[in-house]
């Protein structure tokens, strides 16, 4: 069974940069591609960036294209989201998730899910 633990998160001013990271147990984890959610106050999950297997396929939703890198480590079973230039739209509790299908937007796609980290974006 996988375990996903996400860290990293905090309070940034607008502009700054975060780094977050998602630490995977288990020895299939190149096996999987995987991908960051963002969940706002009152608001449902939404994606925000995916990677493949081997890290040669990458989405982002459109708001942090250009912002926001996801990359992985094969080698320490880890999954990163870079964030810089971050905005107080960015404010949300980020969630680490194993794809277990097709399309990689779509929350249902999604079978493993670490507890979360909170990021907090100050105007």
């Amino acid at each position: 069974q996988l375990q996903l633990v996400a860290s990293g998160g905090g309070l940034v001013q607008t502009g700054g940069s975060m780094r977050l990271s998602c630490a995977a147990s288990g020895d299939s984890f190149s096996r999987y591609a995987f991908a960051w959610f963002r969940q706002a106050p009152g608001k449902d999950h939404e994606f925000v960036a995916s990677i493949s297997r081997i890290g040669g396929i990458l989405y982002y939703r459109d708001s942090v294209k250009g912002r926001f890198t996801i990359s992985r480590d094969n080698a320490k079973n880890t999954v990163d989201l870079q964030m810089n230039s971050l905005k107080p739209e960015d404010t949300a509790v980020y969630y680490c998730a194993k794809l277990n299908g097709w399309v990689v937007t779509y929350e249902s796609t999604y079978d493993y899910w670490g507890q979360g980290t909170q990021v907090t974006v100050s105007s």
